[in-house]
Parts: C-alpha cells; sequence; structure tokens
C-alpha cells in the first residue's frame, strides 16, 4: 500500500491526529537546554523523547546518577547546571494501592514534592545565569469536586482538603522572585498513555470484560494524552509568551466516569458495565483519598488553548484507542 492509499484510509479524525503529532515533533528555530526533576517517570521519558525529536538537549534530576544525569544531592551542592529551562515531575504516586492512607505516606506524599520543587526553585535563584523557563506540573485535584461547577485556571481553589492544600503548597514552593525567569504551572488531569500511567492499572479488568465506571460513574473525569500533556510542557518552555497557571486537560471537559469506561470499553473491544462500587474504593484507598477516585471536577483549559496549543488528542475515544494499541 502506498502512502497516498494510506491517507484515503484514514478518518478525519486520524489524519489530524497524525498532522498534529507530526507537527509537535518539529524542531524549534533554537535548540536549548533543559533540566527535568523526576524525569525518570512515565511523564517524564516523554516529555524528554519529545524533546529530543525537537532538538533539545536534556538532563534528568534524579536519585542515581548516569548518563545525562545529575542526582538531587549534586544539584543541592553544586547549584543549577547551565540550562536555558526547568522541569519539575517529581512526586510520590498518590493513588499508589500498596500504600495505606496514613500519616507516614502523607509526608511522603507533601516530600516528595515539596522538597524537589523548593530545592530547584532554590536553585534558579542562586543561579548566575538563571533559565529562561521554570515549569511545574502540579494537578487538577486544586480544583474542589462538583456534579455542577465549571473550572477554568482563574478559578478559585486549593484549600479545602488534603489534595487542594498539597497543590497549594507545592505551587508556593515553586515561586521565585523577580521576572527573569518565566513561570508556568500545569495542572494536569488524568494521563492517558501507552505503556504507563491510568491506563497501565486499569487496562487488565476491562480487557477482560470486567472494567465499568467507579461509584455512580456521574463524577467528571479530566483528563489528557500523554503526548498534549508532553506537548503543553514543551509549549511552555519554548513559547516566551506562555506563564502562569495552564490546565493540563483535554478540551471534552464534561467527559463523566461513566463516558469514560464506555470509551475505555470500546477501545479494547469489550463491555464496560461492572461498576465499581463506592465501599470497595475506600476499602482499597482510604476514605479521604478515595474521594480522588470517587468525585470529579469539569476542569477546562482556557488559558491552554488561548496561549496557542494545539491538541494531538482532544476527543476521548481517539486519545483511549493509540493508549491500549
Amino acid at each position: 500500500m502506498n502512502c497516498a492509499t494510506a491517507q484515503k484510509g484514514r478518518s478525519p479524525s486520524e489524519k489530524t491526529v497524525a498532522l498534529r503529532s507530526a507537527q509537535a515533533h518539529r524542531a524549534p528555530a533554537a535548540a536549548m537546554r533543559v533540566l527535568i526533576g523526576g524525569g525518570t517517570g512515565f511523564i517524564g521519558k516523554a516529555l524528554t523523547h519529545l524533546l529530543h525529536s525537537r532538538g533539545h538537549e536534556v538532563t534528568v534530576v534524579s536519585r542515581q546518577p548516569g548518563a545525562h544525569r545529575i542526582t538531587w544531592n549534586e544539584l543541592s551542592s553544586s547549584g543549577l547546571p547551565p540550562c536555558d529551562a526547568v522541569v519539575n515531575l517529581a512526586g510520590e504516586n498518590i493513588l499508589n494501592p500498596f500504600r495505606r492512607w496514613n500519616e507516614a505516606y502523607q509526608k511522603d506524599l507533601l516530600s516528595s514534592r515539596l522538597d524537589t520543587t523548593y530545592m530547584l526553585a532554590t536553585a534558579i535563584t542562586k543561579a548566575t545565569q538563571p533559565p529562561q523557563a521554570w515549569v511545574l506540573v502540579t494537578g487538577t485535584a486544586y480544583y474542589q469536586p462538583s456534579l455542577t461547577a465549571e473550572y477554568d485556571e482563574d478559578s478559585p481553589g486549593g484549600n479545602f482538603d488534603f489534595f487542594s492544600n498539597l497543590v497549594s503548597k507545592w505551587e508556593a514552593a515553586a515561586k521565585i522572585p523577580g521576572d527573569a525567569t518565566r513561570q508556568v504551572v500545569v495542572r494536569s488531569g488524568v494521563v492517558l498513555g501507552r505503556g504507563g500511567g491510568a491506563i497501565s492499572h486499569m487496562l487488565l479488568p476491562f480487557r477482560l470484560g470486567l472494567g465499568g465506571p467507579i461509584g455512580t460513574g456521574q463524577q467528571f473525569f479530566p483528563w489528557i494524552h500523554i503526548e498534549d500533556l508532553s506537548g503543553i510542557l514543551a509549549h511552555a518552555i519554548e513559547k516566551s509568551h506562555v506563564n502562569g497557571i495552564l490546565n493540563g486537560v483535554s478540551p471534552a471537559s464534561s467527559t463523566t466516569n461513566s463516558e469514560f469506561a464506555k470509551a475505555l470499553g470500546a477501545a479494547v473491544g469489550r463491555p464496560a458495565l461492572l461498576p465499581l462500587p463506592s465501599p470497595a474504593v475506600q476499602a482499597i484507598f482510604g476514605q479521604e483519598r478515595s474521594v480522588m477516585l470517587l468525585e470529579g471536577q469539569k476542569v477546562i483549559p482556557r488559558r491552554t488553548l488561548a496561549s496557542g496549543y494545539q491538541y494531538a488528542f482532544p476527543e476521548l475515544l481517539t486519545a483511549l484507542k493509540q493508549a491500549v494499541s
């Protein structure tokens, strides 16, 4: 089959995804040196791949030394290496089902985010040649769960439970004085993609026909494809007009958990009719933490779209088909 024949066989949405994905990997005008804190995880690997494809140089800050890496101890003792942008993705997994919801785990969640963010912010402040951009990824838990409210980047939040307060402290730790460095915060939704993220935990029961909505399924489900989250981060790094808060969520802001379950079932060719009852979720994750699964927010990426970012995966079913392929 030649290229022309292959193109004819594609649906309009598939052609759009292919075009936008190709555009995302085009090299920018000037290569940049990017330092990524916590760059060895699912998001970090995707961002590193994208930045490399666009001609940038990437150094990762991690616990272990290695090629193109520095350790957190080295960062603390020697300061910020020469770089044009800094991104922090570090943080303990909030929904780790193997960790009990107790005070020790909560301290780990706080310290893994606040300490690394503060360390990078301090290094930026002390740098003789500060980077052009400083980007932090937090979460939509900043906004209060609701079945009716609609949130954009200017909406209030951050002060009603453990998770919203965590996001507030996290973002406060990132603040640096002056305007020599652009400061961007991306509040991410649930990240979908092949080989990791939320899908890695959901896929087996859905492939077996045992999947379904969580709780009532009526709660909103703010999501984003991994290519778009890494794309937004690259956009924030490269574009000098981007600053402040960006919601890292799909434009499909009205997606509910029930709709997500139905779409995931369709993507794997199985029914998704077996709900996971609220008591079961609470038994696994604890009363306070289960709110992140049983409740949700309608989050709109108003400033993200206004900044000029073009989504590769704005539609849920297309995103899921790619994620499970």
